[in-house]
Formats: C-alpha cells, sequence, structure tokens
C-alpha cells in the first residue's frame, strides 16, 4: 500500500510524502510486535552523580525496549510525560511482574533494581527523559522519533 500511495504521488510530479515505516517488510501474524520489528534496547542508569544515558534516535512504528537500572545509591526517579505519551506501551516489567498500563508520568526507584518497559514508537518529536529536580545535562537524554 505504500509503495502505491509513493508511487501514485511520484506518477503526478508530486514529491513522496515522509513516511514512518516499521523496520521490516513483512510484518506476519504479530504485527508490529514482530521481532523483524524490534529496534535495540535503550539503556539508562540511574546512579547518584552518573549520567542518565545516551540521546537516541527511534523510527516511529518501531518496537523498542527501554532497560532502567538503578544501582540503589540514592532514591532516584526517571520522568517524561511527553514520551510517554508519544508512545504505546506493551508492557513494564519489575521483578518478573508484567504491568501493561494505560500511561505513566515517572517511575522512581528506592533501591537497586531494573525496570523493562517495552513499547512501539508513535509520535515524532523529541522528548527528554530526566532525574525530576536536576539541572545537569548528563541527568537527562533526548528521544527523537522519527
Amino acid at each position: 500500500m505504500k509503495r502505491l500511495i509513493a508511487a501514485a504521488a511520484l506518477a503526478s510530479g508530486l514529491a513522496a510524502p515522509a513516511m514512518a515505516a516499521p523496520l521490516c517488510e513483512d510484518l506476519g501474524f504479530a504485527g508490529l510486535l514482530a521481532a523483524c520489528n524490534r529496534g535495540e534496547d535503550i539503556p539508562l542508569t540511574l546512579a547518584s552523580g552518573q549520567p542518565l544515558g545516551e540521546d537516541v534516535q527511534l523510527q516511529s512504528g518501531a518496537y523498542y525496549t527501554l532497560v532502567i537500572t538503578a544501582d540503589g545509591s540514592a532514591e532516584l526517579a526517571v520522568e517524561g510525560a511527553s514520551f510517554f505519551r508519544a508512545i504505546w506501551m506493551n508492557e513494564i516489567v519489575i521483578n518478573s511482574i508484567e504491568i501493561r498500563p494505560m500511561a505513566i508520568d515517572s517511575i522512581e526507584f528506592d533501591k537497586a533494581g531494573v525496570v523493562e518497559m517495552s513499547f512501539i514508537a508513535i509520535k515524532p518529536g523529541t522528548h527528554v527523559l530526566r532525574i525530576p529536580g536536576s539541572t545537569g545535562e548528563s541527568q537527562q537524554i533526548k528521544i527523537s522519533i522519527q
């Protein structure tokens, strides 16, 4: 279907519209959750005085896992309401317990632990995940959805 739209646009002399596409051609029965549509994991580290992580660029329509690891050095959280509203959350896994939320604003760690959040990137734009109350550049990451 996408190829037909692009071909029609080219035939009419118009430039093809920019389209976000999944990472693979044939998604099969699993749809957007197919293994071929999965991007690399996005690691974040919550540790007192340490950088949160690296800025990342995601493809709209692709499936990703955000892995947040807290070392327990301080009670820390990560927030980013605009990011959490620009994605469809499949699940959040905490201590092998799967949670399927409608929406979240932040995740807070009182002690060491790991949270894995799987999602599909939806809404294009640049979003910030940060440690609440922090002002340093290393205490935030920018996530761009293309």
